[in-house]
């Protein structure tokens, strides 16, 4: 059987301490016995399932809802002293219990109370009760507070744990922060000596390829001066004919200058000039035999060479 004892004032008497105890088998909904006292005397009574289904009907609640607000009244004590009033009548034993709502109170239940011949033996039977509950009370703080302490051990040990941690990772994050430094130092060296190597090679790779150029075209141009010189020289050799003239023929310059299918070959004047510089043209008739070659129609002159 479950049972609780609690301190409650009666509105007719306020200055007067009760003491209520409840208790019941399963369920507050399935009945309770109520024993009241204060100090001296002592009274008892008994709910039954068809009271309290009966209540809740009249108050026109569900039977869960109304088990529940005599939980808050009679057992819990969890709501403020204003909320659930409680009062008795010695003269007829009426006791009853009610529930403030704003400006409204409405009374959850009453029952007619017995008086006990030995009250003694009842309020002996409450003070045992609430000894062992006392010492149940003690028993579980002793434990809880056992538990306290193991565990606040426990978090000393975390809490050295976790800032040996801290202190190991701040440690590692410097020193790797250390590493770090010295690993990008020595790459910026060495993209720095990279980009050093690779503006030297560009360098010297543009001043072979301007060598380079520079060569072909004096080579180009040696070629081109050389092709020069030769067209040159066949052109003055083309130039150099021999002046074969017989004394009949000299009547005959005027006929040959004025023939028509004699080509003027003159060279320009840079040809002109090479002619020269290389070779003095005097220009000589020599008398030459009166035959005329036959390979050419026209007569040939010499140049004195």
């Amino acid at each position: 059987m479950e049972r609780n004892v609690s301190r409650i004032h009666i509105v007719s008497e306020p200055s007067i301490i009760y003491f209520l105890q409840v208790s019941w088998e399963k369920d507050l909904g399935s009945g309770f016995d109520i024993i009241l006292t204060d100090g001296q005397s002592a009274w008892s009574g008994t709910v039954t399932t068809s009271e309290i289904s009966r209540e809740a009907d009249d108050m026109a609640m569900e039977r869960d809802k109304y088990v529940d607000e005599l939980k808050k009244a009679l057992v819990l004590g969890t709501e403020p002293a204003n909320v659930y009033k409680f009062d008795f009548s010695k003269e007829n034993c009426n006791f009853s219990y009610s529930r403030n709502l704003k400006n409204v109170s409405f009374i959850l239940g009453s029952l007619i109370l017995q008086k006990v011949s030995s009250p003694a033996e009842v309020i002996r039977e409450l003070m045992s009760y609430c000894l062992n509950c006392m010492a149940d009370q003690l028993a579980k703080n002793e434990h809880l507070q056992r538990e306290n302490e193991m565990l606040q051990r426990d978090w000393n040990d975390v809490q050295k744990r976790l800032e040996k941690c801290v202190t190991d990772k701040e440690n590692l994050e410097a020193d790797l922060h250390k590493r770090f430094v010295l690993v990008l130092n020595e790459k910026k060296a060495k993209i720095r000596s990279l980009h050093k190597s690779l503006i030297q090679a560009k360098k010297s790779e543009k001043e072979k390829q301007d060598e380079r150029e520079s060569v072909d075209n004096a080579q180009s141009l040696n070629k081109r001066e050389s092709v020069h010189d030769e067209s040159s020289d066949e052109e003055s050799e083309n130039l150099t004919v021999p002046i074969e003239v017989t004394s009949a023929g000299i009547s005959q310059n005027d006929s040959i200058i004025s023939n028509s299918d004699v080509i003027d070959v003159a060279p320009s004047r840079k040809k002109r000039q090479r002619l020269q510089k290389n070779i003095d043209i005097v220009p000589q008739l020599t008398p030459q035999k009166s035959s005329f070659q036959e390979k050419e129609n026209g007569y040939y002159f010499s140049l004195p060479g």
